[in-house]
Order: structure tokens, then C-alpha cells, then sequence
């Protein structure tokens, strides 16, 4: 009895040391789990936290970072990781546009394309300039500016520089037209502004081609451009004579087109422009075809033009082609010159008729401000210095010269300036009518010896 009593001790004290055993495995096998865990931990990487500048109005409170209403919807990184910047460069996301440029590769990006390429490579992109299409009145609005400031400056330069910027290749015809359509309403001298510029551009920015169609379509716009200016048939054919002459379009042209179009103002314009290259050194003359212009004309020519003039409107009295000639000269700095030469005309005279034609065409002259008061007083000042040497060949010209001063006074178009220096001419006074040669001042004298 004492052994079975023996017997159950040592199991249960077997069974209490299982027990034990199989806490302490347990509690061994926790502490290496633990252990684990914290070495683990001690291997992660440490979380940045993004800090925020205080300009950006932000506010720091107990380490919480309170951010605006405005980034509800950012796009940014919130795990404190990264620099900030958007998911996959802006272009992903739910209702974003994309990726800044990818709408210049919508074609190319289209999956369901059967061209498309998931490896594409931006190296193997041609970039190629692509100038949109200008329509032919939006292409003349900007020549016109280019055209009226070469009338100033006289800069082929700009011009080629300004073509080549403005004017697309296959449109320089419209250049040729459009200068020539100007150069109609304006002066001989412009005129021959344009002929010269459309020979120096010719085979930098001008091809043979594009002058010959801008002449085609100027002649075929004949009928529109004479209803502006009536004498466009002429002008225009002096242009087509002036071009062949400087090599700028070939002499057949003339016989190309003459059978393209049987209007009379067409015809007109050909056979104006054959008849000025068939004369006797033809080609020579047109260099001249518009004449010189005013301010490279020589003094004397200008001064034979001015006393033509005179003279024609003496004997025909008509005030409008006197007026028309006056503009065709092109001087206005030189003016002074025609009263000057008015005057000493109606000295020369000596005829009342003479006089009061002269006097009304300067008084026409002035109120259309052909010619300026500043020129009109240096005319008559010019009449008062040489006024002595024009006695010598007109004795009676400080008489003449008085009657015509009261004429033209009479008609209200003398300044004071004017009237306050005429010329008076001395009197000597005789003390007797024997003392024929002996003046007062001179017998004051011999009383005194």
C-alpha cells in the first residue's frame, strides 16, 4: 500500500515537470520571436517626415502639421515619402489632363491604332516648320506697310529681309502686285522707286516667274484699276517696258499674252509698252521712262521747267494744268524759285495783262497751298535784293514792281512781312533845273572849301 501511495507521487510530479518544460519552451520561444521583431524593426528604414514652410500657412501645433483646405485635392504624396511632386509626372490619376505634351501624341498613343508603338522613342521625332495657309488680302494687308515705308526709306535691305520674313515663297507674285498697284496712286518718283526695287530683289527673293504672273494678273485687273486712275493702261505699260528693259521678264511676254485677252484697255497697256521698247534706243530711254525725280534734278533744268510753265499758263490762262504741272515736279523746298521767276516775268512785260495773270495764279498757288507762305515771302525777298541788277535791264522795274505789289495786295494774299520790305527807290533832289549834275549834298559841299 505504502508503494502504490509511492507510485502516484512520482507521477504527478512527472506531469508537473512536463508542464514546466513545456512553459519554458514557450516562453523561450517568445523571447526569440521578440527578439526577431525588434531586430526587424531595427532594420526598417525611418519614415521622413515632409516639413512644410511656415509661409506656406501652415501651423505646427503639438507636432501636428494642420494643412490648408486648398490641398483636399492635391495631388502630391501623402507617406511622407518623395519630394512632393505629382503622381506619375501629372499624368495619373482619375479626370487629370495627363502628362504635360501628350495631347500633341494623342494619334500616336491611341492603343487600338495599328501603328502603335509602346516603345516610342522621342529621337527618332523630325520636327518640320509648317507655315499656315495666308489668303491673298491678308498676305496684301502686310505687304502694304512694307511698301510705303521703302517709299521713305529707300532700304532695299529691309525690304529683302522683310520679304523673305513675311511673304511665303510661293506667294511673291502678290509682293510684285500689290507694289506696283501702289506705285499707281502715288508719284513719278515712287514709280521709279518700285522699278528699281523689282530689279534689285530679281533672283534673290523675285524669280522671273513671279513677276510674270503678277503682271498677268495686274493686266487682267486692268478694268478695276482704271476706274481709280484713268490713265492705269499707260502706267502699266510703262511698267512691262520698264521690267523687260532691266531683264526682269523676257521680251516675248508682249507676244505671249497679247492673245490671252482682247479688251481694248489690255490692248491699250501692250501696245503702249511695245511701241516705248521698239523706238530708237528704246532701252535706253526707259531708264527715264518716269523722269527724274524732283529733288535729282539739276537747278537749271528745274529753273526751264518753271519758266515753261509760266509761259504756257500766260497764253492759256488754265490754272489746273499749271497746278498738275507744278505737282509733277516734286519740289516743294523749291518753290521760292517760281515766284522768283513769276516775278521778274511780270517785270519783263510790262503789260497790265501779263501782270494780273501772274497775279491770280499765285494767288491760286496760295490758297491751295501749293505753295507755302515761307516760300512765297523768300520769292518776293529774292525779287528785293536783286532788284538793283534787274533795274539795270528794266528801268522802270521799281515802278512795275510797285504796281504789282499794290495788284497782288489789292488781291489779300501778301503777308506784312512782305509789304514792310518793299524797296524804295532814293530820290535826288536838283536845287535848279540847271544844276542837272550837281546834287544838294554835293553843293553843300563846295560851300564849305
Amino acid at each position: 500500500m505504502d508503494r502504490g501511495r509511492g507510485d502516484a507521487v512520482d507521477s504527478l510530479s512527472g506531469e508537473e515537470d512536463i508542464e514546466k518544460a513545456i512553459e519554458r519552451e514557450m516562453a523561450a520561444a517568445k523571447e526569440n520571436s521578440t527578439g526577431i521583431n525588434q531586430e526587424v524593426a531595427t532594420r526598417r528604414k525611418p519614415k521622413k517626415i515632409h516639413r512644410q514652410n511656415s509661409r506656406e500657412g501652415n501651423v505646427n501645433v503639438g507636432g501636428f502639421v494642420h494643412k490648408p483646405r486648398s490641398w483636399k485635392n492635391s495631388r502630391r504624396s501623402r507617406n511622407g515619402y518623395g519630394r512632393g511632386l505629382p503622381k506619375k509626372g501629372g499624368a495619373g490619376g482619375k479626370g487629370v489632363w495627363g502628362k504635360p505634351g501628350s495631347e500633341l501624341l494623342e494619334a500616336i498613343e491611341d492603343v487600338n491604332d495599328p501603328n502603335f508603338d509602346s516603345e516610342y522613342d522621342s529621337a527618332d521625332i523630325e520636327l518640320k516648320a509648317v507655315v499656315p495657309e495666308v489668303s491673298s488680302e491678308e498676305l496684301k494687308k502686310k505687304i502694304e506697310p512694307i511698301i510705303l515705308e521703302f517709299f521713305e526709306s529707300n532700304d532695299i535691305q529691309e525690304v529683302i529681309q522683310s520679304v523673305e520674313e513675311v511673304v511665303p515663297s510661293n506667294c511673291r507674285d502678290v509682293f510684285v502686285q500689290k507694289a506696283v498697284e501702289i506705285a499707281l496712286d502715288h508719284k513719278p518718283s515712287h514709280r521709279e522707286q518700285t522699278s528699281v526695287l523689282i530689279s534689285d530683289l530679281y533672283g534673290y527673293v523675285l524669280s522671273e516667274s513671279d513677276i510674270v504672273k503678277a503682271f498677268e494678273n495686274l493686266l487682267a485687273d486692268l478694268n478695276d484699276l482704271k476706274l481709280d486712275i484713268p490713265d492705269a493702261p499707260i502706267v502699266l505699260g510703262n511698267f512691262v517696258a520698264r521690267a523687260i528693259a532691266d531683264d526682269c521678264i523676257p521680251p516675248r511676254f508682249i507676244v505671249d499674252v497679247k492673245e490671252k485677252c482682247d479688251d481694248a484697255n489690255f490692248q491699250e497697256a501692250l501696245i503702249h509698252a511695245d511701241t516705248l521698247l521698239s523706238m530708237e534706243h528704246g532701252l535706253v530711254r526707259l531708264d527715264n521712262v518716269w523722269g527724274v525725280g524732283g529733288p535729282l534734278r539739276p537747278v537749271q533744268a528745274l529753273t526751264r521747267q518753271m519758266s515753261l510753265l509760266l509761259q504756257e499758263f500766260v497764253s492759256s490762262g488754265d490754272v489746273e494744268e499749271a497746278s498738275r504741272c507744278l505737282k509733277e515736279l516734286e519740289v516743294p523746298h523749291f518753290h521760292h524759285e517760281l515766284v522768283y521767276e513769276a516775278i521778274v516775268m511780270a517785270l519783263e512785260a510790262n503789260n497790265e495783262s501779263t501782270e494780273k495773270a501772274i497775279c491770280r495764279l499765285l494767288k491760286a498757288f496760295d490758297s491751295r497751298v501749293l505753295i507755302t507762305r515761307d516760300q512765297l515771302e523768300r520769292g518776293f525777298f529774292r525779287v528785293f535784293d536783286d532788284l538793283i541788277d534787274i533795274h539795270k535791264d528794266v528801268p522802270l522795274a521799281y515802278v512795275i514792281l510797285d504796281r504789282f505789289i499794290d495788284l497782288c495786295r489789292h488781291e489779300g494774299f501778301l503777308t506784312e512781312s512782305i509789304i514792310s520790305r518793299f524797296p524804295s527807290r532814293g530820290r535826288k533832289r536838283f536845287v535848279s533845273e540847271g544844276d542837272h549834275f550837281v546834287t544838294k549834298d554835293k553843293q553843300n559841299k563846295s560851300h564849305e572849301y
